[in-house]
């Protein structure tokens, strides 16, 4: 793969492949079909998905155990041909196994007997409709041409139909067919276009057979909700299901992969607002741009994301209303070139909008083409389209059109550089101007951002904002509070699938490539070749029963005698030939890393091998591997030295680190995340928050928000807005009394890296809680002092893990903060767990109420007024 699958990711490429690995056991052994569905959000990376799972598939992958299949061919299904074209370019952009000659997109004057194995075949409804020449000849109705000999003759002299070479496929005992439709839910709709509901009878065909042609035997959905795949499915005939392979959407948002903020701008009063929203797309557009700009030139980096605006207009659009709007745009920014709008209606030709002519461009093109900076579109584009570079839109959609603005709003929410910008949430928002919506019809638009715009589960961490204002660092907050914030220690969330050589190997690769470390590969695996050296001493007789094993095979054969017909099984012994050694190396490889694993051979070999027989000492070290491979002790020694060395090194070059750009820090971070337990973490310098100004009441009016002094971040007017429950509003009036106080900070509940977290366990998982506030007080010898303060509801069912959570890190980290407290409100009354104090924490150690622990002695009351 050229990209590094995200955690998520990497999860389920590991469940749909052990699903294919069980469907394709069973439809071999006892064809048995099945099918089953990859779920995720939009902007998850499905494709990116798909691509590893065709890998593994095609040549196999020590990481996820998985041995190739030899006869896999799949069928890569959808009902739109552009779709198909961009799918086709994203897998050869996503994986590096993947060739031109292993994705084959069936054109018309397509003909095989049988699908190839080891291939990609693209295929869509208008391939397989009844006037594609790719199924002419096939159906009854349509028989092709008869001859004088009675020999029948398709269409072009081709020999076989579609469905013939899906057929042969099928029914070729040494291929595997898979199916994996794109998209799933679209493809069972009724089309309301030409053709009915052939596109529907289309899909059915190919999973529950028709006449001579069997269904596939192996059916992947690729989908947004699983709900939809489920009922898609519905009439399958003849065909189990395998657990649907559902991807954690709030993983996903916390991945980065995701803009954060969606911004909405409406009206605050109902009216024809359309030019006067044009104007402020445009100005949101120039704003971004040199947003854009100012942050390449900050990482010293040649590129820079070109963003765009999208103006979504009805599908029977005014020709000279939207000219209008292009006039507004280049009213507003002259220096606009006159070639830099575009857009994608579905004639294809290029269209007049006023005085403007406008050419056509193609969905998929439109990200790759930086000149574009204005994209006209109407909701054609609101499927399998993605431009992570269109930040703006401007939709002349009417209130009553929000499926068509989600639909759209959720092809655009993909970050740019596939990352979170530290700190900077306006670099991490996408922005929605709606000037024919009222405030109260946007609030359907928002809740269905907030599930992703598919109808699936709240995507946590995704913002929806309306009418927001710009946070900008405050002037008045003194360069060393600023320090004192960034100095502070916080915790990330290990991945479940780490391999510490893995991370070692690939912390090595980067710290040489970034003039760290030099040879750092080379140096981390002659450093695991003391340990296993090390090992082979430490284990000795363990390793020494394993190389028996290995080098020998055992079993039992069955006599029969004729005459008496009495049956025994007699015990043999044979020498492992080298298939048998090369399969037990093989398997070690898996368990130690398959780079170690030829290392360490090569270098045993040469050590310890006869110089004159190469080829035999290779094989004598391969016995080695294998045997330390068999046993787990070597496993566990080995991978605890890797994760010290590695953890060592990324303390040793933290410093050096930090000075590299935010594209090759978050490396860095991706790595210190791959660890088995949670490492710290620096945090990033917030530099722009997006934040709401009002609140909107129950009879619709607008009420300001409370706004705060002395915040790290603030607007214009040096305040910081915020929409707080009562009682947490009253803990920070009354911690902006306490004598000393200078500054505070609303730590962001968010996964961003400006964001202090600590982690705890609920369930036998390993998840992250964000403290509420951070407060700074100038000290009589002038330095500043940190304090944490989380007030927390006793109501939540979490209370309790995250209390423990916090208490551990309060234990770690006690030295570097003032205080640590816990507020909450029980009753009427105020009450403070002191979580600095060791006696509070076994308390909150061996808590199971966290009423009771509320009640405890251990417990003070919170004071409000600290004047």
């Amino acid at each position: 793969m050229k990209f590094t699958l995200k955690d998520y990711q990497d999860d389920a490429v590991k469940d749909v492949l052990t699903n294919l690995r069980k469907a394709a056991k069973r439809w071999h052994e006892d064809g048995d079909r099945h099918a089953f569905s990859l779920t995720a959000t939009t902007g998850a990376g499905k494709t990116v998905m798909a691509a590893a799972v065709f890998e593994a598939l095609f040549h196999g992958d020590d990481n996820f155990d998985f041995e190739p299949d030899p006869g896999a061919v799949v069928i890569w299904f959808s009902d739109d041909p552009a779709l198909n074209s961009q799918s086709h370019f994203r897998l050869r952009e996503a994986s590096d196994r993947l060739t031109l000659s292993n994705l084959v997109i069936v054109q018309n004057n397509f003909s095989r007997e049988k699908l190839e194995a080891g291939k990609v075949y693209f295929l869509n409804t208008q391939k397989l409709s009844k006037s594609s020449l790719l199924v002419r000849g096939h159906d009854s109705d349509d028989p092709g041409v008869e001859t004088a000999s009675g020999q029948i003759v398709m269409p072009d002299m081709r020999a076989f139909t579609i469905w013939d070479t899906i057929q042969n496929t099928i029914e070729d005992p040494d291929l595997t067919l898979y199916l994996v439709l794109d998209e799933a839910h679209r493809g069972m709709k009724a089309s309301n276009g030409n053709g009915g509901g052939e596109k529907p009878t289309i899909v059915k065909r190919l999973i529950n057979g028709s006449g001579s042609v069997p269904g596939i035997p192996i059916v992947l959905g690729i989908s947004a909700t699983v709900e939809r795949f489920n009922a898609a499915m519905a009439d399958m005939q003849g065909r189990a299901t395998l657990p649907n392979v559902v991807v954690d959407s709030g993983k996903v948002q916390a991945s980065g992969l995701l803009k954060d903020a969606l911004i909405l701008d409406v009206p605050n009063d109902v009216g024809q607002f359309d030019t006067v929203l044009v104007r402020r797309g445009t100005d949101k557009l120039k704003e971004i741009t040199a947003a854009w700009e100012e942050y390449a030139k900050q990482q010293d980096d040649a590129d820079t994301v070109v963003p765009l605006m999208v103006l979504q207009v009805p599908n029977a659009p005014d020709q000279d209303e939207i000219g209008r709007a292009l006039d507004t745009i280049y009213e507003r920014w002259p220096e606009l070139g006159d070639d830099a709008v575009a857009h994608v209606f579905g004639d294809h030709t290029t269209q007049t909008f006023g005085s403007h002519s406008i050419p056509y461009i193609s969905p998929e093109r439109v990200q790759e083409s930086t000149w574009v900076r204005v994209l006209i579109a109407k909701d054609a584009i609101s499927t399998g389209w993605d431009c992570p570079r269109a930040e703006v839109m401007v939709s002349f959609r009417p209130a009553k059109d929000t499926t068509h603005i989600t639909q759209l709003l959720g092809r655009m929410v993909r970050t740019p550089l596939a990352r979170r910008i530290p700190g900077n949430e306006r670099l991490n928002a996408v922005d929605c101007l709606l000037p024919f919506f009222d405030a109260q019809s946007v609030k359907d638009v928002a809740k269905a951002l907030t599930s992703g715009g598919d109808g699936g589960e709240e995507l946590p961490g995704r913002r929806v904002l309306i009418n927001p204002e710009e946070m900008k660092p405050n002037p008045a907050i003194p360069e060393h509070v600023w320090d004192k914030l960034l100095s502070l220690p916080s915790q990330s969330l290990p991945k479940r699938r780490a391999k510490p050589v893995k991370r070692l190997t690939s912390l090595a690769h980067e710290l040489a490539a970034d003039g760290l470390l030099p040879e750092a590969g080379k140096k981390a695996h002659a450093e695991m070749h003391k340990v296993l050296n090390g090992a082979r001493e430490r284990y000795k007789s363990e390793i020494a029963k394993a190389r028996k094993t290995v080098l020998t095979v055992e079993g039992k054969s069955l006599k029969t005698n004729l005459e008496t017909r009495e049956m025994s099984f007699d015990d043999f012994v044979e020498t492992a030939d080298f298939a048998v050694i090369d399969d037990a190396y093989r398997r070690a490889g898996r368990a130690i890393s398959p780079a170690l694993a030829t290392s360490y051979s090569e270098s045993l070999a040469k050590a310890e091998g006869d110089e004159d027989d190469l080829e035999a000492a290779l094989i004598e070290a391969r016995v080695t591997v294998a045997a330390l491979g068999l046993v787990p002790e070597v496993k566990d020694y080995l991978e605890a030295e890797a994760e010290s060395l590695a953890n060592k090194w990324l303390t040793k070059y933290r410093v050096e680190i930090k000075s590299l750009s935010d594209e090759r820090q978050e490396v860095y971070r991706q790595i210190r995340e791959m660890s088995t337990h949670p490492l710290d973490v620096d945090l990033a310098k917030p530099t722009s928050w997006m934040q709401p100004t009002t609140v909107r009441e129950a009879d619709g009016s607008q009420k300001p928000l409370p706004r705060f002094e002395r915040h790290l971040l603030c607007a214009a007017d040096g305040m910081f807005p915020e929409d707080f429950n009562s009682w947490e509003g009253d803990v920070v009036s009354a911690e902006l009394k306490r004598p000393g106080t200078i500054a505070w900070y609303r730590n962001p509940s968010r996964a961003s890296q400006d964001s202090l977290g600590a982690t705890y366990e609920e369930g036998g998982d390993v998840k992250i809680m964000r403290p509420d506030f951070i407060f700074f007080a100038e000290l009589p010898d002038g330095s500043i002092a940190a304090d944490i303060v989380d007030p927390h509801g006793t109501q939540f069912s979490d209370s309790i893990p995250k209390l423990k959570g916090l208490a551990k890190y309060a234990a770690a980290y006690e030295e570097i903060f003032r205080r640590i407290d816990a507020v909450a409100k029980v009753g009427d009354a105020f009450r403070i767990l002191d979580l600095k104090e060791a006696s509070v924490r076994s308390e909150i150690d061996a808590a199971t109420s966290i009423k009771a622990l509320y009640d405890c002695a251990c417990v003070g009351d919170y004071a409000f007024d600290r004047r």
